[in-house]
């Protein structure tokens, strides 16, 4: 039997070639301005395409007009320069905000701390005369001070806010440990640091004292007990930092009348 050889099917080769075509895709996208253009490539298939054939020429076809291209972004680059962050924030005006922010930040640490226009001379003006406090019944607070103790000018404030709770049931006496007038006194009372409070019943008998920087709770719960008759203090007998009495500068009366 003869043999029949079959010969392979022959298929045509199909060689991929790219080609522009002659109408334009427009691909618009926000981010983009709208006078910018572009142009997608076609893909085609061509059976056996010729040797000499060559693939058209892509320099006449662009994807945009480079001068379109460089006047849409200058356009919006104008447009963008002429708005409203045209401009960097100027230094000087981020220096002036920074320390208005740390002059306000200091000021509200140091009102919390220190409220200005309250000083020792203040409440050394509306203290009541110590004969006075003696004689008129009530209970007595008396604080033993001097204007360079440092200790009594910061406990001032406390000691005014203190005061205007508790002015109409007790007295409040200031006496100063530069002023002669008050050696007695000190003696009496065992003054050897400032302020030194003398806690007084209103017959002028010492229920206990406080001495030193001590937090405000122990003069507030102290008066608050004599206002109210208590037969003693919750704070007998508490020190803190003080500033020492052999410091003072002891002076001449003046008006032997003052309690200052």
């Amino acid at each position: 039997m003869a043999r029949v050889a079959s010969n392979p099917l022959s298929l045509p080769r199909f060689r991929p070639y790219f080609q522009v075509s002659d109408t334009a895709l427009v691909f618009k996208s926000p981010s983009l301005s709208p006078y910018r253009t572009r142009k997608f490539q076609s893909i085609a298939c061509q059976t056996n395409p010729l040797p000499t054939q060559t693939q058209p020429s892509d320099e006449g076809k662009v994807l945009a007009e480079p001068d379109s291209v460089d006047d849409s972004t200058s356009e919006a680059t104008n447009s963008f320069v002429g708005g409203e962050f045209s401009e960097f924030p100027n230094k000087n005006i981020n220096r002036r905000i920074a320390i208005g922010s740390t002059l306000a930040a200091v000021g509200l640490f140091m009102s919390s701390r220190l409220d200005f226009g309250v000083s020792l001379k203040d409440l050394s003006a509306a203290a009541v005369p110590y004969e006075e406090a003696l004689s008129n019944g009530k209970p007595t607070v008396v604080e033993f001070y001097a204007d360079w103790c440092e200790v009594c000018r910061e406990l001032a404030p406390d000691i005014y806010k203190v005061e205007q709770q508790y002015r109409d049931r007790v007295n409040f006496v200031m006496l100063n440990v530069d002023n002669t007038k008050w050696e007695q006194e000190l003696d009496e009372f065992g003054v050897e640091g400032i302020p030194h409070f003398a806690f007084l019943d209103k017959d002028g008998n010492e229920e206990g004292n406080v001495v030193g920087r001590l937090p405000r709770k122990y003069l507030q719960e102290n008066v608050d007990a004599l206002a109210r008759g208590e037969a003693s203090v919750p704070h007998a007998r508490v020190v803190g930092q003080y500033s020492s009495a052999e410091s003072r500068k002891v002076h001449q009366v003046v008006d032997p009348r003052s309690h200052v």
